[in-house]
């Protein structure tokens, strides 16, 4: 009797669930939208299914017209290919390479070498001293050693996955919410590990948002979503007059680019895209969004600033391969959901102190 009340009861909770799903699939999308205000931030727009704002994907496009305009003009002024002589030293045994200045990559190279060498190269060091993109053009005679998440001292590759999870977060930051939420991007603090936490800070045109777990889950799978397509990091340096063309709808970019250009040889500015999404960094990168594993956007913080409201989204990822248990990631993600006390937009100091906090936070 025992067996047939227990078939019964799970009968009857299979029931209940089917029932459910039924009504829920049949919700208007307004009422299924799991923030707090569905009018804020639209959940159902990805990168996945490729369909942001208007306005935005406007933007975007000439964005990457004039970065591909740029491509095209620097890749044609290389004229007569010349050769360079490129020493790898490495496994699986050191290697000369004859190359084409200013267009083979490092890429080239691994891919000359073996595939192995291909999926696991994350950056390049030149010269024994210069970190190198791996799809950055090489320009000169040089030695050349690949760099990965394996190596014994993975600090530069720490960093520049770091950064490029910054990059990636302004990326999902931007193409998040509806049409009438105006969002513009300013920068994201020097990639400090130690700090627990990758960010962006973004000015949008709300009071004070403050995001739900859903909305936190949401946005966290639109970065792995991202991440998961393995797109490139395109590297291009470009004029100060190319840039400001480039950034000419946001008035943050703006500001920034002169003073960027003039601490810059030739007054040029670094930018990198990934997909269709192009944003201002020094550098470098890692290779491809590939390489990104296990990843949570745990907090969006509101914070003041000399410009104004800002609000700090802030996430943590592992890169790809490498495994940790639930409890261990969670006291990762723990740690992401403080506020990270990095750089504030227009402020010169690595760090600040959050009102009632202790200057140790800062330390």
């Amino acid at each position: 009797m025992s067996w047939f009340l227990l078939l019964l009861y799970l009968l009857l909770l299979k029931l209940i669930n089917i029932t459910m799903m039924h009504i829920f699939t049949r919700l208007p999308s307004s009422i299924r939208c799991s923030c707090k205000d569905n009018r804020l931030l639209n959940l159902t727009k990805s990168f996945s299914t490729g369909s942001p704002a208007v306005d935005t994907k406007q933007k975007r496009q000439r964005r990457n017209e004039i970065f591909d305009l740029e491509k095209k003009r620097q890749k044609e002024k290389v004229g007569r290919i010349e050769k360079i002589s490129v020493s790898y030293k490495g496994p699986p045994e050191n290697m000369e390479f004859v190359m084409n200045r200013g267009i083979s990559t490092p890429y080239n190279i691994a891919q000359h070498i073996s595939e192995a060498i291909v999926n696991k190269m994350a950056l390049a060091l030149i010269d024994d001293t210069t970190l190198w993109d791996v799809h950055r053009p090489l320009e000169n005679d040089c030695t050349m050693q690949i760099l990965h998440f394996e190596d014994q001292d993975p600090f530069h590759v720490n960093k520049a996955f770091w950064r490029t999870c910054s990059f990636l977060l302004g990326a999902v930051a931007d193409n998040a919410f509806k049409d009438h939420i105006p969002v513009s991007l300013h920068s994201f603090p020097p990639p400090n590990v130690k700090s627990g936490s990758f960010v962006y800070d973004v000015q949008l045109g709300l009071d004070s948002w403050v995001p739900a777990k859903d909305d936190l889950r949401t946005l966290s799978a639109e970065f792995v979503s991202l991440a998961k397509k393995d797109l490139p990091l395109e590297r291009l340096e470009i004029s100060s007059e190319v840039a400001l063309d480039m950034f000419a709808d946001n008035a943050f970019k703006v500001e920034q680019i002169p003073d960027i250009a003039s601490s810059n040889p030739g007054n040029t500015v670094t930018v990198y895209r990934a997909g269709d999404h192009i944003d201002i960094s020094r550098g470098p990168m890692i290779a491809g969004t590939g390489f990104i594993g296990r990843a949570t956007i745990t907090a969006v913080h509101q914070i003041q600033t000399d410009l104004g409201q800002f609000y700090r989204f802030q996430g943590v990822a592992l890169p790809r391969g490498i495994m940790l248990n639930h409890f261990g990631y969670g006291i990762l993600e723990d740690r992401a959901r403080k506020l990270n006390t990095g750089r504030l937009p227009n402020q010169t100091d690595d760090y600040f102190t959050p009102l009632g906090s202790s200057s140790e936070m800062a330390s």
